[in-house]
C-alpha cells in the first residue's frame, strides 16, 4: 500500500527532527507516516532512543530549538522532561517520541504501529 506524498514543508520538518536528533547522538531514528491510519492521532511519528535521561533531554532541547530556529515551528505540548523517561513533543501533525533505551524497548511503537510505512535516518 502506498502512502500519499509527503507536502514539502512536512518533509523538511521531518528532516530537521531526525537532524536534531542526530546531531545529538540519538540512537535508532526514524519515523513513521500515520497520515493513511484512520485511528492516527497525527500524520507522524519521530521516534528515538538514548541511554541516559541527560541525553534524552538534550535531544529534545535541540529538536525545540532547530525546529524553531529551521522551521518557526513551536512545541504545542511536551510531557515526559520532569524524569526524561519517555519525553514526547507534539507539533500538531508530528510528535516525536524520545525514549530512554529500555523505555523504547519496552513500549515498541513500531510495532504497535506495524502498518505504517517507515522511513530510517542515518547521519
Amino acid at each position: 500500500m502506498e502512502g500519499k506524498k509527503i507536502n514539502e514543508e512536512t518533509e523538511k520538518e521531518l528532516k530537521c527532527i531526525a537532524n536534531a536528533m542526530l546531531d545529538k547522538k540519538a540512537q535508532f531514528v526514524c519515523s513513521l507516516d500515520l497520515s493513511e491510519i484512520g485511528t492516527a492521532i497525527c500524520d507522524h511519528f519521530v521516534i528515538c532512543n538514548a541511554d541516559s535521561t541527560t541525553q534524552v533531554q538534550a535531544i529534545a532541547d535541540n529538536v525545540d530549538e532547530m525546529m524553531h530556529k529551521e522551521c518557526s515551528r513551536r512545541v504545542l505540548r511536551s510531557q515526559g522532561r520532569e524524569n526524561a523517561f519517555w519525553i514526547i513533543l507534539d507539533y500538531a501533525n508530528i510528535v516525536v517520541h524520545i525514549f530512554q533505551t529500555e523505555y523504547r524497548q519496552f513500549y515498541r511503537l513500531e510495532d504497535l504501529w506495524a502498518d505504517a510505512p517507515k522511513t530510517t535516518y542515518n547521519d
